[in-house]
């Protein structure tokens, strides 16, 4: 059985007037019936969300961002076996944004919620981004996924590479005064926008942080948040952007609050 974070992760493309600015990764999200899909501010943008600097040769900035989905077909496979890409606007008529950012630290949280347009004939995998009270906890030290594209590259087909890390800081703690924690893995680039999770199989026992033992009989994801890059290129360091933040994103559109940045 293919597990669902293998396709549940999306490889996207950003194009700046038809040409391609690089790879990233995406998933997508269901939140009030509608979906969206989740990356990192600096892949919808073409702008370094800490330094404000263009990230491309020549400031190219996207206006299009592409997006290899898996079809749904009919196939036995529940997941399907093929892939289509789609091309999402990121811009509307008058050139403002069309994706959401944070409420109150706009592009400091490195992550964006774009609404999809075009997916009817798509197998949608959305992350559930709510509080699940079964899950574990994690701390410094617990091993945590990675899944997305280093490079663009995948695991055959356009399924999603797994890479795994190490937490790196207390997950309660906010590191840099911002809503993200720290991971110690060997990442590229191409990662950026990667879910990153706790997965636990058919059959596998864990501790939760009360000691009581939970025993899952169907496999079992922990969502814990967006990857966004390493803090230095000298470092294996990087940043995840807590599930807190995306919640608070979308919490923001609901309200009619987003920010929007043109």
């Amino acid at each position: 059985m293919i597990a669902f974070p293998s396709v549940a992760s999306l490889l996207v493309v950003p194009l700046a007037n038809g040409e391609q600015l690089g790879t990233a990764t995406a998933f997508v999200v269901k939140h009030e019936q509608e979906h969206y899909l989740i990356t990192n501010y600096h892949v919808a943008s073409g702008w370094n969300a800490i330094t404000g600097e263009a990230l491309h040769a020549r400031g190219g900035i996207p206006d299009t961002l592409r997006v290899s989905h898996v079809m749904d077909y009919g196939e036995q496979n529940e997941y399907g076996t093929f892939w289509e890409d789609f091309e999402e606007p990121l811009l509307k008529s008058d050139g403002s944004a069309r994706w959401l950012w944070h409420p109150t630290f706009g592009r400091r949280v490195d992550v964006v919620a774009l609404p999809l347009t075009d997916y009817g004939s798509v197998l949608l995998h959305p992350y559930d981004f709510e509080i699940d009270p079964e899950a574990p906890g994690i701390g410094p030290t617990s091993t945590v996924s990675i899944i997305g594209f280093p490079f663009g590259a995948t695991a055959g087909g356009r399924f999603a590479i797994w890479t795994k890390g190490s937490v790196a800081s207390e997950p309660e703690v906010d590191f840099d005064d911002l809503p993200c924690f720290l991971v110690d893995a060997s990442t590229y680039k191409g990662q950026s926008g990667s879910p990153v999770l706790s997965y636990y199989p058919r059959g596998a026992v864990v501790a939760r942080p009360d000691r009581l033992g939970v025993y899952y009989d169907e496999p079992h994801l922990g969502l814990h948040g967006v990857y966004s890059g390493k803090i230095d290129d000298r470092s294996q360091i990087g940043r995840v952007w807590k599930s807190q933040a995306v919640r608070e994103i979308l919490a923001a559109q609901q309200s009619g609050n987003a920010l929007y940045f043109a």
